[in-house]
């Protein structure tokens, strides 16, 4: 090894030590000794850390050679939907992305870098003054190696200092120094948004080409607060950031068109009273925001929910079973009909003009009912404009497998996806799912998931069919 010296060091760097050390009472040997000390602790500290990053990576999966990587650089502003961007790391992650991670000063406080890096599956970037990376101006190479540069949240002070063309910290020194394209998430209280500085910044920064997302309108995190301010949801921002890239993603449905049905119906008593089912909506639109990533020109005709509409997706609001067997006819031909609505069976024969009035003493009155058109059935069975591929779902309390075998067979269709709803499952209305895909080809059982997977493995099932055909 070869010896260095302090007679061989500039003189810059010499004066820094003796300052050094008699600031801390030491000889300049000693000082140097002490500064590689510390040196060597912060190497043998962090090693566990980075072969176990290595461990991770060596044993990932590999990519499909089809997929190209894109890279990007999540950038966590400092306000309390930052708790969102970990749900967003694995989003971007699911999608075959390469992800890297900044954290502001402010973001953590409310996300920690283990938390995040753990998501990531590297170290994560706090400090523009990191001795580790800045010996080679480490901000710089951030801004370069990245294909998209996402800031999420967009803190109203994230957004003055991009408009004002701030660098005081790691997150703005990149920005500032990046030639990628930017996507903005803002994220802050309603009268915040609203500001008159804040709206100059956007404008700004729209003017400059940057990319937004939301903000959206709804429930902050302050009591009793709404308005517009929330940030968009992580599978929104996901969408974003695959338009920005979709140069480079492979796309198996693009060109196809997918009529997608979802939620519940509601079948009016009268104005005020209505039959209506338990169904939330979220599988049905999980379904139409996967098949729009994958490509495809998606209709959504969706019953009364409280979902936000899926970005990219034509989504068309019905009420009842009549008006969205209309709206479903309106929207043929397709080349895939997916009936996820849990569509009410029966409806009140003749609808009250005026509210039904409890009285005492009357008798209850009584309800006339007859059944509702069955859509599946509708277009399973058509001779024109029949999509070439029609799944519905059998939503199931006992029986599960068979039902939707007897199902399959009688509504003509060519897949049934069966799950059990009963209400210890937690499905009708929930984030989880659990699926038996019935085909005639056989029964294939998929494992407990979120709504969001079984819909991504839904349109993966979907693209195989219409490769292989």
């Amino acid at each position: 090894m070869a010896s260095l010296t302090v007679r061989q060091l500039d003189e810059a760097l010499k004066q820094q030590l003796r300052l050094r050390a008699a600031r801390n009472g030491r000889s300049v040997e000693d000082e140097i000794r002490n500064i590689l000390r510390s040196a060597a602790a912060e190497v043998e500290a962090t090693a566990p850390m980075v072969a176990a990053a290595a461990e991770a990576k060596a044993s990932a999966p590999a990519r499909h050679p089809d997929v190209s990587v894109n890279r990007v650089l999540l950038i966590v502003g400092g306000g309390i939907a930052a708790y969102k961007s970990l749900d967003l790391i694995r989003r971007l992650k699911e999608r075959g992305l390469s992800v890297r991670c900044i954290l502001t000063k402010a973001a953590e406080h409310f996300v920690t870098p283990l938390a995040a890096g753990a998501l990531v599956g590297e170290r994560i970037f706090t400090d523009l003054f990191d001795p580790r990376t800045e010996f080679d101006v480490g901000h710089v190479r951030l801004a370069r190696e990245t294909d998209l540069i996402v800031a999420a949240p967009a803190t109203a002070d994230l957004v003055a200092k991009l408009a004002g063309g701030h660098a005081d910290d790691l997150a703005t020194a990149v920005l500032l120094a990046t030639t990628a394209k930017i996507l903005l998430a803002p994220a802050m209280n309603p009268r915040m948004w609203a500001n008159k500085a804040t709206q100059r910044n956007i404008a700004q920064l729209a003017a400059d080409g940057f990319v937004f997302v939301g903000p959206n309108e709804g429930e902050m995190a302050e009591a009793g607060e709404r308005g517009r301010g929330r940030m968009a949801e992580p599978l929104e921002i996901t969408a974003a950031v695959e338009k920005l890239l979709g140069a480079n993603q492979v796309r198996p449905l693009k060109g196809r068109r997918v009529l997608v049905t979802s939620g519940p119906t509601h079948e009016p008593i009268d104005p005020v009273r209505y039959i209506a089912n338990r169904s939330s909506g979220k599988q049905g639109h999980a379904i139409a925001a996967a098949a729009a990533r994958a490509g495809a020109e998606v209709t959504l005709v969706s019953g009364p929910v409280s979902l936000p509409d899926p970005p990219e997706v034509k989504t068309i609001h019905v009420e009842s079973a009549r008006d969205m067997l209309a709206a479903v006819e309106a929207a043929l031909p397709v080349d895939i009909g997916i009936f996820a609505a849990a569509v009410a069976d029966w409806r009140v024969a003749g609808e009250a003009q005026q509210k039904i009035k409890k009285r005492a003493g009357a008798a209850t009155p009584e309800l006339s009912l007859v059944e509702n058109p069955d859509i599946l059935s509708t277009i399973a069975h058509r001779k024109a404009q029949r999509p070439r591929l029609v799944i519905g779902f059998a939503a199931e309390t006992e029986n599960v497998v068979a039902h939707a075998k007897e199902k399959l067979a009688k509504k003509g269709c060519d897949w049934i996806l069966a799950n059990d709803v009963s209400p210890e499952t937690g499905i009708m209305g929930g984030d989880m799912n659990t699926i038996q895909l019935v085909r005639d080809s056989g029964v294939e059982s998929w494992p407990p998931q979120s709504k969001e997977d079984v819909a991504a493995m839904l349109i993966e099932r979907i693209a195989q069919q219409m490769a292989a055909e």
